[in-house]
């Protein structure tokens, strides 16, 4: 054995050591009684009402996915704030591309009427309405 692999070999058994520990003990301590409201689930302490397998429209992906995709983008302007110097005038108007492409996605999003929830949106898409 490599003089450089045993501190992994020896974190390894003792992170299996304590795993497997927590596992008995958590078997013989823990509590064994089974009641009606066991196995129920529920969410936030209230009980659920019908199925689960619900059907949901497809916008809340949509909005869900714009979310992420925004999200990111905050996360490249952050991380362009905090290089500001660094990036100098190159930076700045490589920034400024990214967001006027951004606010392009946006208004093109907005035009398609990705954002719009409302009756207005979905009488739009009807054909001959």
């Amino acid at each position: 054995m490599s003089d450089a692999l045993w501190p992994f070999f020896v974190f390894l058994g003792a992170a299996l050591v304590v795993l497997a520990g927590m596992l008995v003990i958590s078997y013989a301590l823990g509590e064994r009684h089974v009641e009606p409201a066991t196995r129920e689930p529920y969410e936030s302490g209230i009980l659920p009402t019908g199925t689960a397998r619900i059907r949901f429209d497809v916008r809340f992906y949509l909005v869900a996915m714009f979310f992420v995709i925004f999200d990111l983008e905050a996360v490249f302007i952050f991380l362009w704030a905090v290089a500001l110097r660094q990036a100098g005038w190159t930076g700045y108007i490589d920034i400024a591309v990214f967001i006027a492409i951004l606010v392009a996605a946006l208004a093109y999003l907005w035009r398609l009427g990705a954002l719009e929830w409302g009756t207005v949106a979905q009488g739009k898409r009807r054909p001959g309405g």
